[in-house]
């Protein structure tokens, strides 16, 4: 399963966001919220065009924990589909099991939702779903597996996050510990900070 590896709090400071939902990087921004390194705090330069654009899209990949090759697949797929491809692209991302594990409140980052579906920890539609990647569908049931549900992690990450979902496609069920994919969100309706349409336009060049 591979995954990003190097210094998080570096990548938190060059975009001046916290990209990664961990608390201790929201501490980190709020001391030093200027690039990393030597001349971090005073050195100012003009941002090309495809800086801009490049930016966008390091942004959205970071945010969901992917690497190049698999983000860029998720772009080639959402071109290929009628409609919007930006409003796919965020579709594919959202409907990835390790993100709705986060979103229902099951995993206080994505990075832990990542870890937890990787140790077999749910299922999907009564069957486990070890594969991070694995794209939910309207009417998927997700829930914790009963041998998992002891998991002093699991039970942690759910008493730090909401008692329901604040997502209008998602449901949750704390107490019986499951979940379900309601029906696809609009695109106006996914929380994000990034201009998907640069990223289109990063990719289109």
């Amino acid at each position: 399963m591979a995954r990003y590896t190097g210094p998080k709090a570096k990548l938190c400071r060059r975009f001046g966001e916290n990209l990664f939902g961990t608390s201790k990087y929201d501490r980190i921004l709020t001391k030093r919220n200027y690039p990393a390194g030597q001349h971090g705090k005073s050195f100012r330069r003009k941002v090309s065009d495809y800086g801009t654009h490049l930016k966008e899209k390091q942004k959205l990949r970071l945010i969901y924990c992917l690497l190049e090759r698999q983000f860029h697949n998720y772009f080639v797929k959402a071109e290929k589909m009628t409609g919007v491809t930006g409003d796919n692209l965020m579709l594919f991302l959202e409907r990835r099991l390790d993100n709705v594990v986060y979103r229902l409140g099951f995993a206080v980052t994505r990075m832990q939702a990542r870890q937890f579906v990787g140790h077999g920890h749910f299922t999907v539609n009564g069957k486990k779903v070890d594969i991070p990647s694995f794209l939910v569908k309207p009417g998927d049931i997700i829930a914790v597996r009963e041998k998992s549900r002891s998991n002093k992690m699991i039970q942690e990450a759910m008493e730090r996050t909401e008692a329901t979902s604040p997502y209008s496609w998602l449901s949750v069920d704390k107490e019986r510990m499951t979940g379900q994919f309601m029906s696809m969100p609009a695109a106006s309706e996914i929380p994000s900070t990034v201009d998907v349409r640069l990223i289109v336009e990063f990719y289109s060049k």
